[in-house]
């Protein structure tokens, strides 16, 4: 019989020492979850004693902070392989593979919280051991904290638990986390990317639970969407990683996995099809892919039961983690030459719509049962063992509506600070003019702005209409040049572009008026 985690983590935090505490048999320790049948979830103390314990355990897991909440909770962060500690100079000077997986970005959906522990613990207790020689594991299971803590049975209805309630879906500033990637409204989103400046990993792996359309997956997982995803990196995703991990995982457990996907809403004109959802860099795995990095999506099906979902992810993990190991040069190699290659010149997409896929797929349709909370009452949908084939076509990927030539370079003036701030923390690199400088320049002419009725997610999106034009100024002294032949210049070019579906401009941090000139200059790549 295991005990439950608490009183492990008691015995070995105030009774036991370091080096006896290495060698405690780690199938005592529990998460929550697995303590109380799957019907709670763990809390945000619980974790980070979770995460101690492993640390005490193993000479291979260190245990650090990336950062904190707006409610100045310590984001924890899990270092696992052979390194010296778990500061960025020790991880990145082991030259070995760095994946970094995040769980609980949307704080009611759990699976990928207890899935990461359990994926930890096994490494803590020697488990999978050979994935140390090539890799090492970034892990942030409780990325949201402080909406974790606000546990409640009404969170995330229709869900199919954990039945003892769970976080909501914001941080505590009412921010969607996985919308915050371009804007960088939140302290954990500028956590998350100082994380990713610092350490930078070469696989970013996001742990979500997805609700909607009714089907067979246990698990639907998405790559980056951007149409400025570096080819290569999208193609091994979908010609090799995704598909070797659906087989696998087919092969020994008997559970379908699929691309993130649904069928239209309700009272839509769309073509019945597999839509997946946004292209845009607002999200996580969107947004890796435009750091030249391998984006990972891991959705688990909301009406299966919590321990499935658990499972479900446990097993995606598993899998990708596998992956990586047996392909680490390669991934490595890939990023390497992703940062190389300089997109200056090139046309790139400032907004797109899906595309559709050229024959049909066969897509499993499932079905649910409506059953009563035992708690609350409330409705909630249970996942029936049903697998219905429907063929269809596929929405899994993005096409250019519009597209523009990347520049050689932007030239942004020293009072855009809101603009200045967000490039520092992404990580993007300028230098800025000693003197004044005299130079012929492309500036947008705004003639119109059209502004969003409605606020979202602390701002009323704006989209500027007009066209460049070429112009001989004069730049002050204090302008800062960011070169786009750098290897955040796809990031560089969708911030910055007043065009850009998500960029600062679409997010109104950067003022724009009608018939007046949009105050960042481009000097074109063919000069």
């Amino acid at each position: 019989m295991k005990v439950p985690w608490l009183i492990v983590s008691g015995l070995l935090f105030f009774l036991l020492e370091p080096a006896l505490a290495q060698s405690i048999d780690l199938a005592f320790l529990e998460t929550r979850a697995e303590a109380t049948d799957f019907r709670e979830t763990s809390r945000y103390d619980e974790v980070v004693a979770f995460t101690d314990v492993l640390g005490l355990a193993s000479e291979q897991i260190h245990t650090s902070v990336f950062g904190y909440s707006s409610e100045g909770r310590a984001l924890p962060l899990v270092v696992y392989g052979d390194v010296a500690g778990a500061s960025p100079e020790a991880v990145r000077a082991s030259g070995k593979t760095r994946v970094f997986i995040q769980a609980n970005i949307h704080a009611g959906e759990v699976c990928g919280k207890e899935a990461l522990l359990m994926v930890l613990r096994a490494l803590a207790a020697g488990q999978h051991a050979a994935w140390a020689d090539s890799l090492v594991l970034l892990a942030a299971p409780i990325y949201n904290a402080d909406g974790n803590e606000r546990i409640s049975l009404t969170n995330r209805p229709g869900q199919n638990g954990p039945l003892g309630g769970m976080g909501q879906r914001p941080n505590a500033q009412g921010l969607d986390l996985n919308r915050d990637h371009m804007k960088l409204d939140s302290p954990e989103a500028r956590s998350l990317v100082r994380l990713f400046n610092d350490y930078d990993p070469h696989v970013i792996v996001d742990l979500h639970t997805t609700n909607g359309t009714r089907h067979a997956y246990h698990l639907t997982y998405s790559p980056p969407l951007h149409p400025n995803t570096p080819a290569s990196i999208d193609a091994f995703l979908r010609q090799n990683w995704l598909p070797a991990v659906t087989k696998r995982i087919k092969e020994m457990y008997g559970w379908d996995y699929y691309y993130y996907g649904n069928l239209p809403w309700r009272n839509s004109t769309a073509e019945r099809g597999w839509y997946t959802f946004d292209h845009r860099p607002r999200f996580n795995n969107n947004y890796a892919g435009l750091r030249n990095r391998f984006g990972i999506l891991s959705e688990a099906y909301a009406y299966a039961t919590f321990e499935e979902r658990v499972l479900a992810t446990l097993y995606f993990v598993e899998e990708v983690l596998s992956f990586a190991h047996q392909n680490a040069g390669r991934i490595r190699a890939m990023t390497r030459r992703a940062d190389a290659w300089s997109v200056a010149g090139q046309a790139l997409a400032l907004r797109a719509r899906h595309a559709r896929s050229e024959e049909p797929v066969e897509i499993l349709m499932g079905a649910v049962e409506e059953v009563k909370h035992p708690y609350s009452g409330a409705t909630l949908r249970q996942r029936l063992d049903v697998r219905e084939a429907e063929t269809m076509h596929e929405y899994g990927r993005f096409e250019p509506t519009e597209t523009s030539t990347a520049p050689r370079a932007y030239l942004i003036p020293p009072d855009l600070r809101a603009t200045i701030d967000r490039l520092d923390v992404h990580g993007i690199r300028y230098r800025t003019l000693q003197t004044d400088s005299t130079l012929e320049a492309e500036r947008f002419r705004i003639d119109s702005v059209q502004v969003a009725g409605r606020e979202y997610q602390g701002h009323r999106a704006q989209t500027l209409f007009g066209a460049y034009e070429t112009a001989r100024l004069t730049l002050p002294a204090g302008t800062l040049v960011a070169p786009v032949d750098q290897p955040l210049g796809r990031l560089a070019f969708s911030l910055l572009e007043p065009r850009s579906d998500d960029g600062l401009a679409a997010w109104s941090l950067i003022e724009a008026s009608e018939k007046t000139a949009y105050p960042i200059l481009r000097i074109p790549a063919s000069r």
